[in-house]
């Protein structure tokens, strides 16, 4: 490394070491593929009568840039070096703030999402006196495990884990999406605005409100202690129109509560 490089990366270390690391990390890579590159030609290629000073000159100038070229490349050597490094100087990553922007990547299986909504389930659970179990199983329902997500004009995820639409007082951000409802029994598909949030944990938040603040579901939250009941009191509230809500909820209720205890 040359002496103005070094300077340059001393100052770069006092104000931003992850950057730092970095530097240092495509450095090492881009010497290792020099060291690789010169190996692989000792061992292929015999030195022949015409290799002089200059020519050798040139070669490493060509392995030079090569390396350079190809060190640095995302997932790469240096992206190893550089989780190393960090790990050995204590440089921790910088926490990402949670926005409706943010991509999630969503749960490959039923016990994952399980797990994935426990801890904001609890909280809500302490907020609406409903089971946690019976709160992450209705979002189970509602956004099909996780997969099924209410998405917002741009593509980027809304959230909304329990389908509940924008009324007329709400002031948030909003998402509107074509969904089935069902009108005197039969199966319609029509434009409805859902409400949006900034995390799963405002959505947990905002349903546990809704049950226990709205006089519509004071029965629900009342005979939550009984799955078969709580289910049932949300159909006749008229939480959704699915006739079949509250038998589909159900086995959802009772998948949840085995995974429940397979992951404890």
């Amino acid at each position: 490394m040359k002496v103005d490089q070094l300077a340059s990366l001393r100052n770069v270390a006092t104000q931003d070491p992850k950057q730092a690391i970095r530097e240092v990390a495509k450095q090492f890579e881009s010497l290792f593929m020099q060291e690789l590159m010169k190996s692989m030609r000792q061992a292929t290629m015999a030195s022949g009568m015409l290799d002089n000073e200059g020519t050798k000159l040139g070669t490493e100038m060509m392995d030079t840039e090569f390396a350079g070229k190809m060190s640095g490349i995302k997932g790469g050597l240096a992206d190893a070096i550089a989780r190393q490094l960090e790990r050995q100087m204590g440089v921790a990553a910088p926490a990402q703030k949670l926005t409706q922007t943010t991509p999630l990547r969503a749960p490959t299986s039923a016990g994952e999402f399980v797990a994935t909504h426990g801890e904001a389930a609890k909280k809500a659970e302490a907020q609406s006196g409903i089971p946690a179990a019976f709160m992450v199983a209705q979002a189970a329902h509602e956004t099909g495990w996780g997969k099924k997500n209410i998405r917002m004009a741009d593509g980027s995820n809304s959230f909304n884990l329990f389908g509940i639409k924008a009324s007329a007082d709400w002031k948030g951000p909003v998402a509107k999406i074509t969904t089935t409802e069902y009108v005197n029994g039969e199966p319609k598909k029509m434009v409805q605005s859902f409400r949006a949030y900034s995390s799963y944990d405002e959505s947990f938040a905002d349903y546990a409100r809704l049950m226990k603040t709205s006089p519509r579901y004071r029965d629900v939250v009342a005979k939550a202690d009984d799955a078969k009941q709580f289910a049932q009191g949300l159909q006749r509230a008229g939480y959704a129109t699915d006739p079949a809500y509250a038998d589909k909820l159900g086995r959802v209720i009772n998948t949840t509560l085995r995974l429940q205890r397979s992951l404890a």
